[in-house]
């Protein structure tokens, strides 16, 4: 397993880049996150750098695999903070690590917002291509938004390389929710809420209506 970044080979074009930057974030990421999201993340950065072909976007695929790798991070507990969205924790992790490596602080700044926003839809598509092929990939991997728009050679050349366990969609989905547990006022606003709602279903979530209805103004 000590070079799993380099078993699996280019697929539809696409491959890990081969550089030290790459292969140090592969082993921060495999040391630090579970087998299930470190196969995740590999699968995101490959439909996410695919969706990228597929459009003729172009971008630095050193800081996709950054942003991708990194995307879920937040969810372990040695990134995790009390108080901050995970996406956040992931972004910042993410950032501290590649600070270290001597980048532009504006790719820096790509890899960031690509991680923070991964949960927002409806607004990473139309930014960088680092950020919008970030969550182009998750929503591949997690929802399968775009699933007919991969063909099944590249889907099963994917999983073949970075296998989804056979309940991944529960297992995931569990993920996020041990991730997030402990700070469920985060999930305001953003899809992580449904998360807390499924695995307990006394939840009461946050209203934005009643925010209004309950500052301190008067009228």
């Amino acid at each position: 397993m000590t070079h799993l970044h380099h078993a699996a080979s280019a697929i539809h074009g696409v491959a890990v880049p081969d550089s030290t930057l790459a292969r140090a974030i592969t082993e921060f990421v495999r040391d630090t996150e579970t087998e299930l999201l470190f196969n995740h993340s590999s699968r995101v950065y490959f439909f996410g750098a695919i969706a990228g072909q597929q459009h003729g976007l172009s971008f630095n695929p050193e800081l996709l695999y950054a942003a991708t790798m990194f995307h879920d991070i937040g969810l372990m507990p040695s990134h995790s903070s009390a108080d901050l969205r995970f996406e956040v924790d992931g972004a910042n992790a993410a950032r501290d690590f590649l600070q270290s490596y001597k980048l532009d602080p504006a790719d820096i700044e790509k890899v960031w917002t690509g991680i923070a926003l991964h949960t927002t839809p409806g607004i990473p598509e139309f930014m960088h291509p680092v950020i919008a092929l970030t969550t182009a990939g998750v929503e591949m991997d997690v929802l399968g938004l775009t699933y007919d728009r991969y063909s099944a050679d590249i889907r099963e050349a994917v999983v073949a390389a970075y296998p989804r366990t056979p309940a991944f969609k529960e297992e995931i989905i569990q993920a996020f929710y041990d991730g997030i547990k402990h700070k469920p006022g985060t999930t305001f606003g953003n899809v992580k809420a449904d998360v807390i709602a499924d695995k307990e279903p006394h939840f009461h979530r946050g209203n934005f209506c009643s925010l209004i209805r309950c500052s301190h103004w008067h009228g």
